[in-house]
């Protein structure tokens, strides 16, 4: 079975192909990236053959996809016009056959129409191309990633969240279950899962428990929405990604608490990454 991994060098598409390498499988994994002279190295531990696919090219699109059968699909952040992006894409997997499309959405996106995971979704089930919607909640990793700078450098977490409670998933779990079903797809066909650990946690806790992890005092403090704007704008960060995340942050505090779910350890048979471990699993990146 031939595998088209989209994302392929991101945290997710890193640690799919990681969980993969973890099973007994006879897939042909083949990684979708924008420029393969510049993007390769970042997959030298990974057996997977390397195809050029570009989001925003989709004229990469058709030799991407030929003779594929699964399509791996994420939506990069900075990419919201899913009219422009995305559906040229669903019909290029349509009339390629793809005969199941694995998709990372979000959770509560079934209940949240204007953002474009919902948008795309609708495409993908209107298609009639099977597949498989995984929800995940919010990414431990956001921390070692888009939040990291303000960690290091400022000892902060800086973010217009209130004391809103957030379901979290370490990117690795996302990995394991993302590999089960791609080696057993027969298995999922039509379903979704959204994807958390086993607990509910406020950015001060996450930070009291961060502290506590490396040892040095992390602060929380969750700004106006004018004072984050215009402190991410004095950091360089584009419009666009502070408005991503303003809608990561700051939205779901007009919103119930998720729920936990045990979809991790109904689908791989092992439990979810606790933020704990996370913590203690990626203390120098923390540091």
């Amino acid at each position: 079975m031939k595998i088209l991994i989209t994302g392929a060098t991101g945290n997710v598409g890193l640690s799919v192909l990681k969980a993969i390498a973890n099973h007994n499988n006879n897939l042909q994994i083949y990684a979708g990236l924008r420029n393969i002279e510049t993007d390769s190295a970042k997959l030298k531990d990974y057996n997977v053959s390397l195809v050029t696919f570009d989001f925003e090219n989709e004229i990469t699109f058709k030799s991407a996809l030929e003779k594929i059968d699964i399509l791996f699909l994420l939506r990069p952040p900075q990419l919201a016009n899913v009219s422009k992006f995305f559906k040229p894409l669903i019909d290029e997997a349509s009339k390629a056959k793809i005969t199941h499309i694995v998709f990372l959405s979000v959770q509560g996106v079934e209940s949240s129409k204007f953002i474009p995971h919902h948008k795309i979704e609708k495409l993908i089930v209107d298609s009639e191309i099977p597949y498989t919607f995984l929800r995940p909640a919010y990414f431990m990793q956001n921390f070692t990633t888009t939040l990291r700078n303000d960690l290091i450098n400022n000892r902060r977490i800086y973010l217009p969240a209130g004391q809103t409670k957030f379901t979290i998933i370490d990117v690795d779990d996302i990995g394991d279950v993302t590999a089960k079903i791609l080696t057993e797809p027969q298995k999922h066909i039509n379903k979704s899962y959204e994807l958390t650990n086993n607990e509910t946690l406020t950015f001060s806790e996450m930070a009291e428990k961060i502290s506590k992890g490396i040892g040095k005092k992390i602060k929380y403090i969750s700004p106006d929405l004018l004072q984050f704007y215009l402190t991410k704008r004095k950091e360089n960060v584009p419009s666009k990604f502070i408005l991503v995340m303003i809608m990561l942050h700051y939205f779901p505090r007009f919103r119930k608490t998720p729920k936990t779910t045990h979809w991790v350890k109904n689908i791989t048979g092992q439990g979810p990454v606790s933020f704990d471990d996370f913590v203690l699993s990626n203390k120098k990146l923390l540091q």
